[in-house]
């Protein structure tokens, strides 16, 4: 059976084996998150369901997303987040799913948004190889080169590779061992990095890449 949650990336630190072996991880806060909604292959065309995530004030949630927590019994949640699973018959609305549904050694797909690293050229965002720096090129040796729009269509094609924003992009870690579970104050000790922030949400499911 499919497993998944929400949690908050903490930070990393590090864990010794029963060999001695410093082993890095990061943890992570995994829920505990209630099932808000539950969608089925009759009523919607297929199964999943949706899963939030940290409490918020209720005046914080419009009437209509109160309407949706309260249809649930749920109390209001800042993180939504829907996820299709092969056996939701045992997930009701209202359930709460906590990070014991995760044991050691398991392995875990954790998805999150990389962090931002500003504006970056072409050759750093994309890879583009340098120019020839003598015999006339000039200060454009890091440059992405000619275009080659001029007058028609008098624009770039969206989706030209050129210099812009680098990072801040939905990123998949798969196949992450789990080296300790917290029950009692749900965490999750992942080994290696996850993509995001400190106190970013990460999505965690088990993994569909067995080693």
């Amino acid at each position: 059976m499919q497993k998944a949650i929400i949690g908050k990336k903490l930070g990393m630190t590090q864990i010794f084996d029963d060999k001695g072996n410093a082993v890095p991880v990061t943890v992570i806060e995994a829920g505990p998150c209630n099932v808000v909604m539950k969608k089925t292959e009759e009523n919607d065309g297929y199964e999943a369901v949706q899963l939030g995530f940290g409490d918020i004030k209720v005046q914080r949630v419009t009437k209509p997303l109160a309407g949706h927590f309260k249809k649930a019994d749920t109390a209001p949640k800042k993180t939504l987040k829907e996820f299709r699973l092969d056996d939701i018959s045992a997930l009701n609305p209202g359930d709460t799913i906590k990070a014991d549904i995760f044991a050691a050694g398991e392995k875990v797909d954790v998805t999150g948004t990389s962090k931002g690293k500003g504006t970056a050229g072409s050759i750093k965002r994309w890879g583009f190889a340098r120019l020839k720096e003598s015999h006339g090129t000039g200060p454009v040796a890091r440059h992405a080169g000619s275009l080659g729009a001029c007058s028609d269509p008098s624009r770039v094609y969206k989706g030209k590779k050129l210099a812009g924003h680098l990072g801040c992009e939905r990123v998949t870690i798969q196949n992450l061992d789990v080296i300790k579970v917290d029950a009692e104050n749900n965490l999750l000790a992942v080994k290696g990095a996850v993509p995001g922030p400190k106190g970013g949400i990460v999505l965690i499911r088990d993994s569909v890449k067995k080693a």
